[in-house]
């Protein structure tokens, strides 16, 4: 599958961008996509609506590599379709949700920082002046490159088996996730 999907590009990207979109959201991906440089990054959308015509008229839209599998989820393409064999050529794999923000994220200035701090599996952080913060694991902290990990302040300070909000409540938020070739092959 990898011979087919890649022989249209004699210089493969470095990274790939992989995101699951419904046409409702296309504006929002027509600006994702557009933020990462054509060199450097080749696109994959997963349509979860089954539909791909009305993506033709973006200008980006025929190097972009279109699978449709209706309701479905980014993981399930993810797990279809992202096999590490497929994605070794690769450096970075974006797996992102189809509704984030990107007037202020910077693709190369992102994976310079996941470089120079060893980072396997990362997330963009959300800047709090700028984006709505739905969960404090989120924000951006302070004026750090890299935060690594979430205190629980409110309550007892403590995740436990009582907990009841936050980032304590047996969930992980995964809007944004950027895994390197590694990781994604031990995911």
């Amino acid at each position: 599958m990898c011979k087919i999907l890649c022989q249209n590009d004699p210089k493969p990207s470095k990274s790939l961008l992989a995101i699951s979109v419904g046409i409702k959201h296309k504006e929002i991906v027509d600006r994702i996509v557009r933020k990462f440089p054509q060199k450097g990054f080749a696109v994959m959308l997963f349509h979860y609506d089954g539909i791909v015509d009305e993506w033709k008229d973006l200008s980006w839209a025929d190097r972009a590599i279109h699978l449709s599998a209706a309701n479905q989820t980014k993981w399930w393409f993810a797990k279809c379709f992202l096999h590490p064999d497929i994605v070794a050529e690769y450096n970075y794999i974006f797996l992102w949700d189809e509704d984030i923000r990107v007037e202020h994220f910077n693709p190369r200035r992102y994976l310079s920082i996941v470089k120079e701090e060893g980072l396997e599996i990362s997330q963009p952080a959300l800047d709090p002046a700028k984006s709505e913060i739905h969960h404090q694991i989120t924000a951006r902290s302070g004026k750090k490159r890299v935060h690594r990990r979430m205190y629980k302040f409110k309550g007892s300070g403590r995740c436990d088996d009582h907990s009841t909000a936050p980032p304590c409540i047996g969930w992980v938020e995964m809007m944004a996730p950027v895994f390197s070739r590694a990781a994604w092959r031990c995911a």
